[in-house]
């Protein structure tokens, strides 16, 4: 089988597609023919060499977590799903014509699999900063980077749940923004006050990494209000860095109920070929994403 791969740390180079031996279910796994893999800053992350305790590497090493493809094989001791059936989640090396999955659900009507491979880890994040951050409905949140996946997810959300939103983004997403219910405003020099001609804000979140915490921690007034999912640093300043993952079915379970109740979209904004996932990684990595990318199979 086809599978993107890398032997050694470094830049979008190093990825290279190579036939490999075709992995199989284990108990409490299912195995998936994948139609598309979706593409998260943790897959550049790793192949960088950055240290991430959540994603111990051993090289050479596959590339993806999140994919979308019909069930082909069933381990032991897994019910309620069987070959045949179109199913989108979580799992390992997931750039490959194959992939094992260690949480799933069936894919909702009306979505296509490049659509659904983008969902899972975006929603685990959203849903988890969300939690850490303790907005609640009636209050305000500002999101720093709200128009890719992860933000395009909180938006959503938090509308759902009856919390106001300001996002920040590059111009051209001001209407993307908009269109998701958020008040909009562009990133860059004199943001911060742009940001308080808004409005008042009662939590923040940092999904791009851009430098912008000692802001955040000003516009709420507390660390404890500002949650990072991008930069490092954060906690230098009393900000909460949210990198451990919670809870992959019970995500994926909201997911699905949010998209039949029409109330979750989240747009595929670039295809990929598997021999163009290093133009995937150097995309992903630029930021200024508008909802997901995903490697098409």
């Amino acid at each position: 089988m086809r599978k993107v791969s890398f032997a050694e740390f470094g830049g979008p180079d190093v990825l290279q597609l190579v036939d490999a031996e075709e992995p199989h279910a284990g108990p409490g796994r299912i195995r998936i023919a994948v139609r598309a893999a979706g593409v998260n800053p943790v897959d550049w992350r790793i192949r960088e060499g950055q240290k991430l305790s959540a994603h111990p590497v051993e090289l050479p090493s596959g590339v993806g977590q999140d994919a979308a493809g019909v069930v082909d094989e069933v381990g032991e001791g897994v019910e309620g799903v069987e070959a045949g059936d179109p199913v989108f989640g979580e799992g390992s090396s997931t750039y490959a014509d194959f992939a094992v999955l260690s949480a799933w659900a069936r894919m909702p009507e009306g979505l296509t699999f490049e659509e659904a491979a983008g969902y899972p880890s975006v929603m685990e994040t959203a849903l988890r900063v969300l939690r850490e951050v303790g907005v609640r409905s009636g209050q305000t949140l500002l999101v720093s980077g709200a128009s890719g996946g992860v933000g395009s997810a909180v938006l959503q959300i938090a509308r759902d749940r009856g919390i106001a939103v300001i996002g920040t983004a590059g111009a051209a997403n001001q209407d993307y923004l908009r269109g998701l219910g958020a008040l909009a405003t562009t990133y860059g020099e004199g943001w911060a006050a742009r940001v308080r001609q808004l409005g008042r804000v009662d939590a923040a979140l940092d999904l791009a990494g851009s430098g912008v915490i000692r802001e955040l921690v000003e516009l709420t007034g507390d660390p404890r209000k500002v949650v990072s999912i991008a930069d490092l640093g954060a906690p230098e300043l009393g900000v909460r860095f949210s990198g451990t993952a919670g809870s992959m079915p019970d995500a994926l379970a909201e997911t699905v109920a949010l998209i039949a109740r029409g109330r979750l979209h989240i747009p595929v904004e670039k295809s990929y070929t598997p021999a163009e996932a290093a133009a995937a990684h150097i995309d992903s990595r630029a930021g200024h994403t508008r909802g997901r990318r995903v490697v098409v199979f």
